[in-house]
């Protein structure tokens, strides 16, 4: 098993599709593309699971909770606005990076369809 996965942004596999849970919509009905390029056991004391891959939303608006996770997310296409309940509103798009660490819950706006890699501990 190589240790080295280059990341592909544009896989050529069918992805999982699913939409937004109807109790977080806020506008619209956001549907969503994962494509999971790898999952590896954490080897770090804390996480059991590190999951890579892109994902794809359409435009709309929901309710995100992160619960126990941490993601890091880098925007390939695409914008979105992400605020943080009690925070600040922050705007991302191509070649942005950011932290979703575990505890967040805020919304997510999708204003144009969004393309990013993630990184989730679990």
């Amino acid at each position: 098993m190589t240790k080295l996965l280059p990341i592909d942004t544009a896989p050529d596999f069918a992805p999982r599709e699913n939409e937004a849970p109807e109790e977080r919509r806020i506008e619209g009905n956001p549907q969503y593309k994962t494509w999971e390029l790898d999952a590896a056991m954490a080897e770090a004391a804390k996480w059991g699971k590190i999951r890579t891959g892109i994902w794809e939303a359409t435009t709309g608006k929901t309710v995100s909770i992160k619960g126990e996770t941490f993601e890091f997310c880098h925007i390939l296409s695409g914008r979105v606005e992400i605020g943080e309940d009690g925070g600040e509103t922050h705007a991302f798009g191509p070649g942005d990076s950011f932290i979703l660490k575990p505890g967040f819950v805020g919304t997510w706006k999708t204003l144009e369809t969004v393309r990013k890699i993630f990184i989730i501990a679990s």
